[in-house]
């Protein structure tokens, strides 16, 4: 097993632990933190595949923004205990069997074509080249980010506002 095998499953395991701990957990904080983890053992795992940009569009996007979006949320919403239901629990767990087992025999019965590949080399500076010389590309890119402020300051507004009625 070489490194990258190891770093592969390191952070695969990450991703499932992290992925059990927000799908099983009680506590909505504890399964927010759970999801952070899960969102950077993805980003470990676009790294080690090679998709260098993919990776940290992972990180900017998701572990900064949607992360940060999520704590707000549930530091802006009134809390309440949900109650355990064994039936609901009985069923996800019977579903996530049959979908383990169904994966591992694809895995086994599978044939998997290998090869051996050169090293990837890093698409980041070409794709942030293209992105923002390109006419064709710099639009869209400015456009969404004026638009992604403007749902900022809408969520803050609306958030303040309900504190206030409140």
């Amino acid at each position: 097993m070489t490194a990258a095998h190891i770093a592969f499953a390191a952070f695969a395991l990450i991703t499932v632990v992290s992925a059990f701990v927000v799908a099983s957990h009680r506590s909505i904080v504890h399964s927010a933190f759970g999801l952070f983890f899960t969102f950077f053992g993805v980003a470990g795992l676009y790294l080690t595949l090679g998709a260098d940009f993919v990776m940290a569009a992972q990180i900017l996007i998701y572990v900064g923004g949607i992360m940060v979006l999520l704590l707000f949320g549930v530091m802006l919403t009134p809390s309440r205990r949900s109650d355990f239901v064994p039936a609901r629990f009985l069923r996800a767990l019977t579903l996530g069997a049959i979908v383990l087992v169904g994966l591992l025999w694809v895995l086994k019965n599978a044939h998997w074509a290998t090869q051996e590949l050169a090293s990837p080399e890093s698409t980041i500076d070409e794709i942030g080249r293209q992105l923002l010389t390109r006419e064709q590309y710099l639009l869209p890119f400015e456009v969404v980010s004026v638009l992604l402020l403007a749902a900022l300051i809408g969520a803050a507004y609306l958030a303040r506002r309900r504190k206030i009625v409140d």
